[in-house]
């Protein structure tokens, strides 16, 4: 996994950067934030996210590991994509986002476009307990869960299993027994696919 990428700004647009880093050009797709963030340097260090499909290898680049955290929580709930969480980093700061969720302002959210009513009560419900009322992020297994979650689904779907099915199975494991290692849920999903 790409923790991040450090390198020469080829080319920034507010969706996308190109990071030429010896030679070669990352293209990470950005939020505004991020864009703002990082806009007048030539030289910037973005923390990675890899999303790897069966039709794609993509990759999104933050200027904090906040945002990123950030990122994951939301692409942890039910409904929300990697794109639409992007959507909202880029309508609303970190931490206006943050102190969204943490009061359960559903309406604020739904300003955000391509966000109705149920997605945003669903990601205040899902991430509440996540961040605390002053919304800084709640440091907890769940969030080391999330990351061997998503490395044992990689490792799954190079394995040729579909990805929904590999999320459910690993999210069910998890679930019953959170002290896994990424081992250990490979071996019980590969019993259960």
């Amino acid at each position: 996994m790409i923790e991040y990428i450090k390198g020469h700004i080829e080319e920034l647009l507010p969706s996308n950067a190109i990071i030429d880093v010896n030679g070669i050009g990352f293209d990470l797709n950005i939020s505004l934030a991020t864009y703002s963030e990082i806009g007048d340097k030539r030289e910037v260090k973005l923390f990675v996210y890899e999303s790897i499909r069966e039709d794609a290898h993509v990759l999104y680049g933050f200027a904090t590991k906040r945002e990123r955290e950030l990122f994951l929580l939301l692409i942890s709930v039910s409904g929300v994509g990697a794109n639409t969480a992007r959507m909202i980093l880029s309508s609303m700061s970190v931490d206006e986002l943050q102190n969204t969720i943490a009061s359960g302002n559903a309406n604020s959210l739904k300003t955000v476009k391509g966000i109705g009513l149920k997605t945003a009560q669903r990601i205040i419900v899902d991430l509440k307990d996540k961040i605390n009322l002053t919304g800084e992020m709640v440091e907890s297994t769940q969030t080391a869960d999330d990351g061997k979650a998503s490395e044992a689904e990689q490792a799954l779907v190079m394995l040729g299993f579909l990805p929904s099915a590999v999320h459910k199975t690993v999210e069910k494991l998890l679930k019953e027994t959170p002290s896994l290692t990424i081992e250990q849920i490979i071996k019980q999903a590969l019993k259960l696919l």
